[in-house]
């Protein structure tokens, strides 16, 4: 029972710690397929394991949340990973879930988010096409998604890329081990859906692109409003 508790105790401090603020939680589907998009930062994942945490404490959900392919590279951590509700980052993954009702988190920018340095604070790199490419087939709605006060907690010079032997992983740089408790804030955005006929849509390489930026500019946006209340 104890260990089965952890997990949930863990998050609940971790939340206090960094007295943990979310706001736009009625934007989250109570049911159904549904793509949570979120912005990466702070190299440690921390924001991964809070969205998680809002998500069911405040609609009740068990999102199932993709993740870095190191949290899987034996098979110990692959099974408690598996068990808190994380998956491996792979497209067809990500789809069976949606086929399957469930509603998933992901991170566009992918390891580039939260593993580049403190100084592009906030700037969001270049998101891959996963998540439109997943909302064309499945025409689940996107719920863009941002997170502030991660990148003060974990501080990082940058990255480091590995060889090809090791797939060409990144690895951070980071400045401290120990998180700093700064204020985190979550915020869900309103729900983005996108109309238009899959078979078509998802072989228009042009139009994906397009609604990809969109997005990313839409976060940026929202981004940068929310950091002009957090910095007062």
């Amino acid at each position: 029972m104890l260990l089965k508790s952890a997990p949930k105790y863990f998050l609940e401090l971790l939340s206090k710690y960094f007295r943990l603020k979310v706001e736009g939680a009625e934007h989250i589907p109570a049911k159904g397929a549904a793509i949570i998009a979120s912005n990466h930062s702070g190299f440690s994942g921390l924001d991964a394991l809070l969205l998680f945490y809002s998500i069911k404490k405040y609609r009740k959900r068990v999102p199932r949340i993709m993740a870095h392919r190191a949290w899987f590279a034996n098979s110990t951590l692959r099974t408690i990973m598996l068990q808190m509700g994380f998956y491996e980052a792979k497209f067809q993954t990500s789809l069976s879930h949606l086929k399957s009702e469930h509603m998933i988190a992901i991170f566009p920018e992918g390891e580039r988010g939260n593993f580049k340095p403190s100084s592009e604070m906030y700037q969001l790199q270049p998101f891959k096409t996963g998540a439109i490419r997943l909302a064309l087939l499945t025409h689940a709605p996107i719920i863009p998604t941002i997170i502030v006060g991660a990148e003060e907690s974990s501080l990082n010079f940058g990255n480091i890329k590995l060889p090809a032997v090791f797939k060409k992983m990144l690895l951070p740089i980071p400045i401290n081990i120990i998180p700093i408790p700064a204020r985190w804030k979550i915020k869900f955005l309103a729900p983005i859906r996108l109309p238009f006929n899959p078979r078509v849509a998802i072989e228009d390489e042009s139009l994906v692109d397009e609604l990809v930026e969109d997005l990313q500019e839409q976060m940026q946006e929202a981004l940068n409003k929310e950091l002009s209340k957090y910095r007062r």
